[in-house]
């Protein structure tokens, strides 16, 4: 009997492994990948071009206020209605950012669309996944570890989660005010300061329209 049973809680173990792979698979279906975590290929950056790098399978952002833009040939590097999922990693007293709808600059800080934050330690009291100045997050997480972070837009409305908190719910503009691109806009991650560094990798988006 002792045989059977373990038998059978190794059986349920595997179709419960399979089960929760073939979840996990059903979860990521439809996303294309905009990073090949090797080379910046899609991506491109204005006048500080050595802003970011590539290690270890993540972008690497680390200078004073610099962008870097994709402007690859997924969807025309133009999203409306999406969900974007991506893997975040802040060093000790750093700020970044990852802009959602915007539009392609040589330099500066970018004029179209929304900033969701990246800063858990740095004296910014917007932490983690909250639209900067907009729906703010005060609670950080932690520094040298992946965020999970994921941004749906649909329909006008904004909703951000990192490591599954919900961080902004259903977050709609008044008229007027608001950042989304008309016809939508493209990604970019941020180089804050020479101080601040911060880590991305695993960026993938689906298009829900």
């Amino acid at each position: 009997m002792k045989k059977i049973l373990t038998a059978f809680a190794a059986c349920a173990a595997l179709t419960f492994s399979a089960s929760a792979a073939d979840e996990k698979k059903d979860d990521e279906k439809g996303f294309v990948s905009l990073f090949d975590g090797k080379t910046l290929e899609g991506w491109k950056v204005g006048d500080k071009p050595e802003a970011f790098k590539v290690e270890d399978g993540a972008i690497v952002a680390n200078a004073s206020c610099a962008h870097l833009f994709y402007q690859g040939k997924e969807h025309g590097a133009k999203w409306e209605n999406y969900e974007v999922r991506l893997d975040v990693m802040t060093k000790p007293n750093s700020n970044g950012g990852f802009f959602i709808s915007s539009v392609y600059q040589d330099k500066g800080w970018p004029s179209h669309g929304y900033e969701v934050q990246v800063n858990n330690t740095q004296s910014d009291v917007q932490k983690s996944g909250g639209l900067y100045n907009t729906v703010p997050n005060k609670e950080p997480f932690k520094d040298n570890e992946w965020m999970k972070y994921v941004i749906n837009v649909n329909k006008g409305v904004i909703n951000i989660s990192v490591n599954g908190k919900e961080l902004v719910k259903d977050f709609k503009a008044e008229a007027g005010k608001d950042k989304l691109e008309p016809g939508g806009g493209t990604f970019a991650i941020q180089a804050h300061d020479p101080g601040s560094t911060t880590l991305y990798k695993n960026i993938r988006v689906k298009a829900l329209d």
